[in-house]
């Protein structure tokens, strides 16, 4: 009979030992973030009925590679849990092999499907696609990764990033059917084909994110 959830040693060591290492990273794949993608895991374990010790460590190990550059960190992600030797209390090695390649496999913009359900599952936990969670990541994560811009460059690129990402030809693939996502998705693609009401968006979250820490 399958659990309904982790084990708790697991949850312990990841919770001790794997989290705490996402305060480290950007907003945009913080603690808020990966505990976010864990919740949405557990929610698909059930609908496809996985082993749930195996999607809620790769849901854990998914963006660990943000402590590397973030152009190959799905890369960097699988390496690091294939080379935890800790692991091994818990799985096999074909396990820890297919847990590895579905952290690979996370990644929006990747070029191939996911190699297994596993891989579809944290790809898609990975998707927070309520307009509200997308906009303001990507504020965020440009106001980290390129501070130099000014709000109009800003607005530029996110606009950009809409476009290319979300948009009804951009890259994004939803890999469960009927998942929550989809609604998401279209509530999503009204917005960007609305690019004054996309522009209205943009200023409410710069101006929230660029306001924080600024004196009363």
């Amino acid at each position: 009979m399958l659990r309904n959830t982790p084990s708790l040693d697991l949850v312990e060591f990841i919770e001790t030992q794997i989290l705490p290492q996402y305060a480290s990273f950007d907003k945009a794949h913080s603690m808020e973030h990966v505990t976010r993608v864990i919740r949405n895991t557990l929610e698909l374990v059930r609908t496809t009925g996985v082993e749930i010790d195996m999607a809620y460590t790769i849901a854990a190990y998914h963006d660990l590679g943000m402590s590397g550059p973030r152009a190959i960190h799905h890369l960097t992600s699988g390496k690091i849990l294939a080379s935890d030797a800790r692991l091994k209390r818990w799985f096999s090695s074909e396990q820890i092999k297919i847990m590895k390649e579905a952290v690979e496999d996370h990644r929006a913009s990747a070029s191939h499907a996911p190699r297994s359900i596993y891989g579809k599952i944290v790809a898609e936990a990975d998707r927070d696609l309520s307009p509200d969670t997308v906009f303001r990541r990507t504020v965020q994560f440009g106001l980290s990764a390129y501070p130099q811009l000014t709000a109009e460059q800003h607005w530029q690129r996110f606009k950009e990033h809409m476009d290319s990402k979300y948009s009804e030809h951009g890259y994004i693939k939803l890999w469960i059917p009927n998942s929550p996502n989809a609604d998401k998705l279209k509530q999503l693609r009204d917005i960007i084909n609305n690019q004054q009401l996309l522009k209205e968006q943009f200023d409410k979250y710069y101006s929230e994110e660029t306001a924080v820490g600024e004196p009363s």
